[in-house]
């Protein structure tokens, strides 16, 4: 049998209150917007890229009934007028990061690979939200 205690990290990762040096410190559930679009496996594309498209997201997050991500729809997907649904258009297990991650090294990370958004999700996979790099 084992038995699994939640620690320290967990709890950060979590996006919980948070105390001591790092509470300070700025992160990406803090910086996440919760706005992000969202879509779900059986959503019709074409309906879900005419709500995305004038929103100024270049993403739609795919969740479950739970809110736990399942992957994303990126630019290609949603600037393509083919007839795919959510599922066959999406890319599975999008990266992802906590929201303990501290938001400096975040946008670094970002820079770095040339990327412009981050999901944060809690260490069971539930979407926080997403970070966009400043242009």
């Amino acid at each position: 049998m084992y038995d699994y205690v939640a620690g320290k990290a967990d709890w950060g990762a979590a996006g919980l209150p948070r105390e001591g040096a790092q509470a300070e410190r700025p992160s990406a559930g803090g910086a996440a917007d919760r706005d992000v679009p969202t879509c779900r496996l059986d959503n019709d594309l074409p309906a879900v890229r005419s709500r995305v498209r004038p929103s100024g997201w270049e993403i739609c997050v795919v969740v479950n009934e739970h809110r736990v991500v399942l992957g994303r729809l990126g630019r290609g997907a949603l600037a393509a007028d083919d007839d795919l649904t959510v599922e066959e258009a999406m890319s599975e297990g999008p990266g992802t990061v906590r929201p303990d991650t501290p938001l400096d090294e975040l946008l670094e990370r970002l820079a770095k690979r040339n990327l412009t958004t981050a999901i944060v999700t809690t260490s069971d996979g539930r979407l926080v939200g997403a970070v966009r790099r400043p242009a």
